[in-house]
């Protein structure tokens, strides 16, 4: 029990600098503010969520409906001011649940906008919440100086460390599929339209080229994470994670998920490594810790434990079901499969006259 106890402390008990949770805080805000009025320039609160006349919903939460145009409007401002409020660490709590919450019911509008990397951003938004990040270099440190502190619990860190490792190696056993790895599907239909790039584009065209890619894509999100965790590769790994995510972002169009997980991956980053960014503020000099109180803690692990297991079951429900995956879609949200499937369907429609029996 001694043995048992001694790891748990380690896990619960050890503190760390705040400084990379302050790095992650502030390109999180940041991206999550420019993702919002990035979606109201390009027009496409009318596009998805006010032109429509259908939804399709999620199970469950049929409810869930778009407001009227004024009110949408609302909330993405909502988005923007809250998602600043956390890049600030200005009234931090609110800002951090705030966005939670506007984010969430954007995307439970319609089934059909769902990507991965928003289901992400509610996952990362619903644990700032929780944690300790307006504790320094903050808005709300400058007016309540007594939130000040340099240590936090190490595990606030390793909880995003563990949930972009959720991300990644469930990616990468999603790809250990017959299609990607023997067919090279679907990166034999996707690749050859990017054929006409300078220089590198002529390689698009061949089969080898998207077999290459298939088989490194998987490599790279079963093992990155591995490399990221050791000090000795982690450069050259977070120099993989901008190559391959930039990539991405050139061939796909995939949004703000590539520069989500290169913002989001300095979190491996020691802290002397995020002190260097953050440039010496001096909150982080001042030593004081920041301890969850017990009470909290009680219910808070446990609680934790199992949501992180919830992420982990989710992904393999699909064995429940009858069918391949890649065609009935059943189990094939909130599992973390990236860019696997293609596909494209037309429908004709015959329109019939009941008065004349003219159809058209």
């Amino acid at each position: 029990m001694s043995s048992l106890a001694s790891i748990q402390s380690y896990f619960t008990d050890r503190t760390i600098s705040i400084a990379p949770l302050i790095t992650f805080r502030i390109s999180f805000g940041a991206l999550m503010a420019y993702g919002a009025i990035r979606f109201i320039l390009n027009g496409w609160i009318e596009k998805l969520y006010l032109e429509p006349s259908f939804f399709f919903k999620f199970y469950g939460f049929e409810w869930v409906t778009p407001l009227g145009e004024t009110a949408m409007y609302a909330v993405f401002v909502l988005l923007i001011l809250s998602a600043l409020g956390i890049m600030l660490g200005c009234f931090y709590r609110l800002s951090a649940i705030g966005f939670l919450w506007c984010f969430t019911y954007v995307e439970l509008i319609d089934a059909s906008n769902y990507l991965n990397h928003y289901y992400l951003v509610c996952w990362l938004s619903f644990w700032l919440i929780f944690l300790p990040a307006n504790r320094a270099y903050s808005i709300d440190a400058i007016f309540k100086p007594s939130l000040k502190s340099s240590q936090i619990p190490a595990w606030c860190i390793h909880l995003l460390m563990l949930q972009l490792a959720i991300v990644y190696c469930c990616a990468g056993i999603a790809k250990l599929n017959a299609d990607w790895l023997f067919r090279a599907m679907p990166l034999s239909v996707w690749l050859p339209e990017h054929s006409h790039w300078p220089i590198i584009g002529y390689f698009f065209q061949f089969q080898e080229t998207a077999f290459l890619f298939s088989w490194i894509g998987a490599l790279y999100d079963l093992t990155i994470v591995f490399f990221l965790l050791n000090h000795r590769t982690r450069p050259l790994a977070y120099m993989a994670v901008i190559v391959f995510h930039l990539l991405t972002a050139m061939l796909f169009n995939i949004g703000l998920f590539p520069f989500i997980m290169i913002l989001s991956t300095l979190i491996f980053f020691p802290a002397e490594f995020h002190q260097k960014l953050l440039g010496g503020f001096r909150d982080l000099k001042i030593q004081s810790t920041y301890q969850y109180p017990t009470k909290i803690k009680r219910w808070l692990y446990p609680s934790f434990a199992l949501l992180l297991l919830l992420q982990l079951a989710l992904p393999f429900r699909h064995h429940l079901y009858d069918g391949n995956i890649l065609w009935t879609e059943e189990g094939y949200r909130f599992s973390w499969r990236v860019m696997l499937v293609e596909k494209n369907g037309q429908t004709t429609f015959h329109i019939k006259d009941p008065k004349s029996n003219k159809k058209t």
